[in-house]
């Protein structure tokens, strides 16, 4: 019998918490509950999770700030995010820390299983001790190596270069705010940080140009869309 996967589960909201604990229980996983994002690191630095599902928004500690200290321990657990915001800001944000996906409320839960079980079969095709392995059309792609592996050999990314790869990577065929990118990844929109993020841009199409099914698009007054045609 294979062994259950353990789920750490921060959620404020006394009732979703427990009809989401409940929930986990039933589909077979293990599944800790903490009500707060503090009493959520407590669990995770004293136990061993194979998945994380935190609240955007919690006392103590806001799921953003928890999954950057989760994040500091350990660079490869999966991490979901919930939140009540539809907001594009938020998404990128909790991208840029290293979320593999995002849920907005309300959500069924069969939709909650689906988006677990899609993250997991993408985590258990990674061998031990490598990174995680994607493919950008036909090129290569390991987000936490920040490797690129092209024809002519396998290029490493600088950090900047690689946030913003998977975010376009994370949000392919979806419009991708500017301001929002240059507020998750450089911390402020301004001019200068703006004239950055075009040249790194600009080095990205370069790197993929071998794929020519890959195009990073500009939108004109709202920013870029990462297409595979």
């Amino acid at each position: 019998m294979s062994k259950k996967t353990t789920i750490l589960l921060a959620e404020d909201d006394e009732n979703l918490g427990q009809l989401l604990h409940t929930y986990l229980k039933t589909k077979g996983f293990e599944a800790d509950l903490a009500r707060n994002g503090k009493a959520a690191f407590e669990k995770f630095t004293g136990g061993k999770y194979d998945f994380c599902i935190l609240d955007v928004m919690m006392p103590e500690m806001d799921g953003f700030t928890l999954a950057k200290e989760i994040r500091e321990i350990d660079r490869k657990v999966p991490i979901l995010f919930l939140t009540a915001k539809s907001m594009k800001e938020d998404k990128l944000t909790g991208f840029s820390i290293g979320a593999d996906d995002y849920l907005t409320k309300p959500f069924s839960m069969e939709e909650l299983t689906a988006r677990i079980n899609a993250i997991l079969r993408r985590v258990e095709t990674v061998g031990d001790g490598e990174g995680t392995e994607l493919f950008v059309g036909k090129i290569k792609y390991e987000p936490e190596l920040r490797l690129l592996h092209l024809s002519e050999g396998t290029k490493k990314l600088t950090t900047k270069e690689n946030q913003l790869l998977e975010l376009l990577v994370k949000n392919e065929n979806e419009i991708l705010d500017r301001q929002a990118t240059l507020r998750a990844i450089w911390g402020d929109d301004n001019y200068f940080n703006g004239r950055s993020m075009d040249v790194y841009i600009a080095k990205l199409r370069k790197l993929l140009k071998e794929d020519p099914a890959i195009e990073i698009m500009n939108v004109h007054g709202k920013g870029f869309k990462f297409v595979v045609k």
